[in-house]
């Protein structure tokens, strides 16, 4: 298909403080992507606790995409012996 599409991406803030603003961006979404760290559990968890919630919540209905980050650190030797300090190992994606 040749038909022109228009794709426009928002990079919303995370942080606490924007959890009153940040649904105003949320208007006429037509899909959300929801991104994760793949070597954090936290991010991931966050996923779950605190993203899903708020866009069902603001904007139900909506789909949205989940997208793992930061690929390349599963196999980064560095940042897996650090899990491994903390008992800890990269999201799957069985997950």
């Amino acid at each position: 298909d040749t038909k022109p599409i228009s794709l426009g991406l928002r990079d919303t803030a995370g942080q606490e403080d924007y959890d009153r603003l940040r649904p105003l961006s949320y208007p006429q979404t037509d899909v959300f992507l929801i991104c994760f760290s793949v070597v954090s559990r936290a991010s991931f968890e966050n996923v779950k606790t605190k993203w899903l919630p708020e866009i069902r919540h603001h904007a139900p209905g909506v789909p949205f995409i989940l997208v793992g980050t930061k690929l390349d650190l599963r196999e980064d030797e560095e940042t897996l012996e650090k899990l491994r300090e903390k008992k800890m190992q990269p999201i799957t994606t069985e997950q």
